[in-house]
């Protein structure tokens, strides 16, 4: 049978087949309806997921408001880190905008495939050296631009999110409110 998953991790790490089959079975992807909450503030994380299908997003309840951080497209990892490796309670929320389908993985999971799977430890520490430079830099642009520039920037990376997430999610992550998104989208096609 196909296994999305192993496949993917086919394109980085070259596997054989036993090495596919034990990826296929340790690695089982579900199905999540939109509005599934993956994570919740207070719990402890016991999954990391590999989104295949969907979006996934990632806020804080901050004053009873929500603000969005993070959204997950296809082909990404999705983890609370901290709480997933620590085992401390995560302080956000884990969240599918879209009905989702993930690969999921538990931290012992994880650790057998380690163990099973030549380079798989390698593949994920270069993953996430990976993530955590590309979040360094997107953290670096967003406090030194304006609302505008981020949405700009949003446009030219992540134009996905534009007709797929709702206005509001996308008013939180760029850190304004909703109205303020409004003017921005207004200003932007008056100038074109």
């Amino acid at each position: 049978m196909k296994n999305e998953i192993a496949d993917l991790i086919a394109r980085f790490l070259p596997l054989s087949g036993v090495e596919r089959e034990i990826i296929a079975s340790s690695i089982p992807i579900k199905s999540f309806e939109k509005g599934s909450i993956l994570l919740r503030e207070g719990q402890i994380s016991r999954e990391s997921y590999f989104n295949i299908e969907g979006i996934v997003r990632k806020y804080y309840v901050i004053d009873g408001e929500e603000r969005t951080t993070e959204f997950y497209l296809e082909e990404e990892a999705i983890s609370s880190l901290q709480s997933y490796n620590l085992k401390i309670p995560a302080n956000h929320y884990l969240e599918c905008v879209e009905d989702c389908r993930l690969a999921v993985l538990t931290y012992e999971m994880e650790q057998e495939l380690f163990k099973k799977v030549d380079g798989f430890e390698s593949l994920c520490r270069v993953s996430i050296e990976e993530e955590l430079g590309a979040q360094q830099e997107k953290l670096a642009r967003f406090m030194t631009s304006t609302p505008e520039e981020r949405y700009l920037n949003l446009m030219k990376h992540q134009p996905a999110l534009l007709q797929r997430v709702p206005q509001y999610y996308l008013a939180s992550y760029l850190g304004v409110k909703p109205e303020s998104l409004s003017r921005i989208r207004k200003r932007l096609s008056q100038k074109n």
